[in-house]
């Protein structure tokens, strides 16, 4: 089994290159999606950005937009990526990929009574992103990849070492961030993220 690895962006992290020059290195390196998480933008900004993130990638890896349908639809993404709270007052017909976040065994619960095609739990290890809060843990994970039908994808402090342990609890794959947009040269973290996911 290959576990899935998806990569979620921040621009603001980067230190080397730009975002479409990351996303090259993510689609020929192995990983499987890239969810554009750019908060900041407003709708044409995020738009033009995620035009110039397909074309990067040239459609050898799936382009998720996170948080706005609109921008989703408009761009032809493979798909959109929710907030928790967002995903249930969500009621329009979607046909691309529909993917969540989730924090809790309840909300894990709830999730898998709507069609979604991924969940991601988080977050499992301590991270800088989450200062002083403690990672919630892999008995977390195996309990939440126990109660949710569709795959779950695992984040938060995970690298090459410890990403065997999270697939061993259920997890169908992993997500990063900052390693990945931090990195001066992504391409030998994605590929020793992905030798990782092997079990």
């Amino acid at each position: 089994m290959e576990g899935k690895l998806f990569i979620i962006t921040n621009r603001k992290l980067i230190r080397y290159g730009n975002l479409c020059n990351i996303a090259k290195a993510c689609a020929k390196y192995g990983a499987d999606a890239i969810i554009i998480r750019e908060k900041d933008l407003e709708d044409e900004q995020l738009y033009r950005l995620t035009i110039e993130v397909k074309k990067a990638v040239n459609s050898s890896i799936k382009v998720i937009v996170n948080g706005n349908y609109q921008v989703s639809e408009r761009s032809k993404a493979d798909g959109i990526h929710f907030k928790y709270n967002d995903l249930l007052s969500f009621h329009k017909e979607y046909k691309g990929i529909k993917g969540v976040s989730i924090h809790s065994l309840e909300e894990a619960e709830i999730v898998n009574k709507i069609h979604i095609n991924y969940a991601i739990a988080g977050h499992i290890y301590n991270t800088e992103c989450k200062k002083g809060l403690e990672g919630r843990g892999t008995s977390f994970l195996n309990k939440i990849c126990s109660a949710v039908k569709a795959p779950v994808i695992a984040i938060g402090g995970i690298n090459s070492e410890n990403a065997p342990e999270v697939m061993k609890n259920g997890a169908s794959g992993i997500a990063v961030m900052s390693s990945i947009m931090e990195a001066e040269h992504p391409e030998k973290i994605l590929f020793n993220l992905k030798e990782s996911l092997i079990i």
